[in-house]
């Protein structure tokens, strides 16, 4: 079945909705306004320069890239852009081989537009590739300026080598807040017809930690689960019970009986109840308490950081197969402890 995109091109239905769902044009990239502007007015100046955008995942690096070279090129994409994701191919021999190739090659467009009639080299994930791979590159930047610019995506700008970084224009891309994603979020559901509430799109938001990508599958995951089901409206709590992650609910009522043990047999039998019942795990159960720590009034700051701390070393101990139900024990003493 063939279906539309947002520019109205027929695409394939089978196709993941992250790719469905990908800006086509710089103009629908969502957030980020001050470097798509500036990104528009080097490509109508015709002065691209090579780029490196770096920043959390699932924020739009790739798509910014990806847009921009198909507003570029539009029909001519495959001929002019190499996309490499850098994690997977990384050595040398890539930089020496594919890359350096596909930079000498000659380029038959022959246009007014200077942009058009220079190659553009895509490096996802760049922070992955070895050292060696990096300073090899840096000398085929310079030696092909006049031919090729190069993109470089990364979500830590640290591993990329300082000689890179120079070379290029760099452009830090931040976390979307839920201000901008609600407004795709809610696009997506409407095309797509899932019934979800405010509530259960700010829920799916905090759950993929504000990653679009993670956001988008996971919408896709529940339109499939909706379209066996009656579900009138999809709520924050079936998205919590889809996903198999911790209501905050619960864990504020894990919280509770932590904060107050009658007797430590009888927290640890409430507890594991809940976590049995839920799929909770303890691994789980150590991060969200961690979150809800933060914002107790209850408890002092020397009391906070002397939990948490303790927790840490739950989690390590669970890391290396430890014992849950001596952990969980464990966690319940700590409280006490701390408490009394």
């Amino acid at each position: 079945m063939i279906i539309e995109d947002i520019q109205g091109n027929k695409k394939n239905k089978n196709i993941p909705w992250i790719e469905k769902y990908r800006p086509s044009t710089l103009d629908e990239v969502i957030s980020h306004e001050e470097i798509v502007s500036t990104i528009k007015k080097f490509n109508e100046k015709n002065r691209l320069p090579n780029l490196l955008l770096y920043g959390p995942p699932g924020t739009g690096k790739t798509s910014t890239v990806i847009a921009l070279a198909k507003q570029i090129y539009q029909n001519k994409y495959n001929q002019m852009v190499l996309e490499l994701n850098a994690s997977d191919e990384r050595g040398i021999n890539t930089v020496r081989e594919t890359i350096k190739g596909f930079a000498e090659s000659q380029s038959f467009t022959f246009t007014k537009d200077k942009n058009t009639s220079i190659k553009l080299v895509i490096l996802d994930e760049a922070d992955a590739m070895t050292a060696a791979a990096q300073f090899a590159l840096r000398r085929i930047i310079e030696k092909y300026a006049k031919s090729t610019r190069f993109c470089f995506i990364c979500n830590h700008i640290s591993q990329i080598i300082p000689a890179i970084q120079s070379r290029c224009t760099r452009f830090k891309f931040k976390q979307i807040n839920l201000d901008v994603a609600s407004s795709r979020i809610k696009y997506i559901c409407e095309t797509e017809n899932i019934p979800l509430d405010d509530q259960a799109i700010k829920s799916v938001f905090e759950l993929c930690s504000g990653d679009m990508r993670r956001v988008v599958n996971m919408l896709q995951s529940l339109s499939l689960s909706t379209s066996n089901s009656n579900l009138e409206v999809i709520n924050s709590q079936y998205v919590y019970q889809f996903t198999g992650m911790a209501h905050p609910d619960l864990i504020k009522q894990i919280l509770e009986y932590l904060m107050n043990p009658s007797e430590i047999q009888k927290t640890y039998l409430k507890i594991k109840t809940i976590l049995n019942e839920q799929g909770i795990s303890l691994q789980l159960l150590l991060t969200e308490l961690s979150t809800q720590l933060l914002g107790l009034n209850v408890l002092n700051d020397k009391q906070k950081c002397n939990i948490i701390e303790r927790m840490a070393e739950l989690e390590y101990r669970l890391s290396i197969c430890c014992n849950d139900q001596v952990q969980l024990l464990s966690l319940i003493g700590i409280f006490n402890e701390v408490l009394l």
